[in-house]
């Protein structure tokens, strides 16, 4: 395993109780970081902080709500200090369905928690980077908002808005050192695959030349170095998980 340098960092992980997120703060901890994870789910959140040990803490966060999430950044920062490190984990994917079939009422809420949460999340934290004039920002998306998914159109949509999101950020604090990052895993064995169809779990398979979904440690690998000041060139760009399935 690489050894990374985030000592004295604080880093907020949102959906940071499970999959991705729990996988990158445990990758964080080992970096010396300090991490504050943002879930929804506040038993699970204060059970994962335990898990994990010194130096990390849970809050029940819904990252659609944009007040909410403005409370628990100033909290965060009263209680811990500047916030260095965003990194964007929760997320939903949705049932599959045909778009014309497609719940309004479920788009809107997938596309709540997708892309407005991770609105939400950046418009919060970003003051706090700029006063320090440091900060680094994973957002992450998906293949399918670089592809799109049958079936899963509200899913693919809201993650190829926070692509685009992540590249308006990187452009706009490009003259600070603040970096904007996406990454765009392909699927991997979470809690997600609840929500989804069996059939549609193995279309994805089907569509990674590397045979296999991808590890949430090695997601977490990638998300670290991002999180780094090694990381001071690269901003405003996409960083592909897929296995080999995407193809730009």
């Amino acid at each position: 395993m690489n050894n990374y340098d985030l000592n004295g960092r604080l880093a907020v992980i949102t959906g940071g109780a499970q999959g991705i997120g729990f996988a990158v703060a445990q990758r964080f901890i080992a970096s010396g970081a300090r991490v504050m994870i943002w879930d929804q789910d506040d038993v699970q959140g204060q059970a994962a902080a335990a898990h994990l040990g010194q130096g990390v803490a849970a809050m029940a966060v819904d990252v659609a709500d944009t007040n909410a999430v403005k409370d628990a950044a100033e909290k965060t920062k009263a209680d811990d200090g500047f916030i260095s490190i965003l990194i964007t984990c929760a997320g939903v994917a949705g049932s599959n369905a045909k778009l014309v079939a497609y719940d309004p009422d479920e788009w809107k809420s997938i596309i709540d928690i997708n892309l407005n949460g991770t609105f939400n999340c950046c418009r919060a934290v970003l003051p706090s980077m700029m006063e320090q004039g440091y900060g680094r920002i994973v957002t992450v998306a998906s293949v399918a908002g670089k592809e799109g998914n049958p079936n899963a159109a509200a899913y693919s949509a809201s993650k190829a808005g926070v692509i685009a999101l992540t590249k308006s950020l990187g452009k706009e604090h490009a003259d600070m050192d603040i970096a904007v990052n996406c990454v765009t895993p392909a699927a991997a064995k979470t809690r997600i695959f609840d929500q989804m169809s069996q059939k549609h779990i193995d279309y994805m398979l089907s569509k990674i030349p590397r045979g296999r979904f991808l590890q949430v440690e090695e997601a977490a690998q990638m998300i670290t170095w991002l999180s780094t000041s090694e990381n001071s060139f690269s901003t405003g760009s996409t960083f592909d998980l897929s296995g080999g399935r995407a193809t730009y």
